[in-house]
């Protein structure tokens, strides 16, 4: 019989949501693509550039073609924000994302 996917419950920044629970490993590849490409700089990246910014660092092993890359960029960049590596900039419209100071 094989073996299940460990998953990850992510998490969500509003108090009393809580994000859905994803398979470890498109946590990591998503996390790790996320935090490549969003930067410390004061005005960061426009949140609706992240799926066209994060595809060429995903491994098409993990996130095929039957694969909705935007709702896993929604899912982990909400959880980095609850997990306080990320945050958006303030007032900024369109949203725009950066790395907070002092994340790794």
């Amino acid at each position: 019989m094989p073996q299940r996917p460990e998953r990850i419950l992510t998490l969500h920044p509003e108090k009393g949501k809580g994000g859905p629970r994803i398979t470890r490993d498109k946590y990591d590849a998503m996390k790790k693509a996320l935090l490549k490409v969003i930067p410390r700089k004061k005005d960061g990246v426009r949140f609706l550039d992240l799926s066209r910014l994060v595809k060429p660092h995903l491994s098409k092993k993990i996130y095929g073609p039957k694969v909705s890359v935007p709702w896993y960029v929604i899912t982990v960049k909400l959880d980095l924000e609850a997990r306080r590596l990320i945050e958006r900039v303030p007032d900024a419209k369109p949203q725009r994302i950066r790395r907070r100071a002092g994340s790794r």
